[in-house]
């Protein structure tokens, strides 16, 4: 990989912690990209879309039939003005990265359905990365090669064919990961 032309996109707050890592190990730039899941308004852990702060939400299909598009507009653009305050929040931080002609590589702390991944993929393919590489230690199989639809290679940890139905399912100790933290993690980077 060439330093130059690739960047390590962690999805906040999560992936920030492993995205940090991966970027040191490699000698790599580090950003982030916001993603957010569009929470099914009765259900909100269920997810029925994306968006990422760089693109265009995403919405299954099946879903959208069923949902009021008043709600969802409002909805979208109450995502978009959480996105715009948390990214201003980390910029002191960060520099923005330029995307095109770059190798991105998307570092989460684990993938369910990947709605939110997927969102922050079509961003920077709308961006015109020349390579997309999502890491992760956990996706599960189903939800992969939905994934290898869209990008260039997945690299995880664990891909179960069942999957447990969350993340933290996979983890021994899965505590949130605060605002707080991962200011002070960016405060630390070189």
């Amino acid at each position: 990989m060439d330093p130059q032309k690739t960047i390590v996109l962690a999805l906040p707050r999560g992936g920030v912690p492993l995205g940090i890592e991966i970027a040191r190990q490699h000698g790599l730039r580090f950003d982030m990209l916001l993603s957010k899941k569009i929470g099914h308004p009765l259900h909100p852990e269920y997810a029925i879309g994306a968006i990422a702060e760089l693109g265009e939400p995403i919405i299954n299909e099946k879903e959208m039939r069923r949902i009021d598009p008043v709600w969802l507009q409002q909805e979208i653009q109450s995502l978009r003005r959480q996105m715009h305050k948390r990214r201003a929040l980390y910029d002191q931080w960060l520099l923005v990265q330029r995307i095109k002609g770059q190798t991105v590589i998307f570092v989460d702390d684990g993938i369910a359905t990947g709605m939110t991944m997927k969102a922050a993929v079509q961003s920077v393919k709308d961006q015109k990365a020349s390579h997309i590489i999502v890491a992760v230690p956990v996706v599960p199989e189903n939800t992969c090669q939905d994934l290898l639809k869209q990008v260039d290679a997945v690299a995880a940890v664990d891909i179960p064919r069942h999957f447990l139905g969350a993340v933290g399912a996979y983890y021994r100790h899965f505590p949130q990961v605060e605002d707080k933290e991962v200011e002070q993690m960016l405060s630390q980077l070189d």
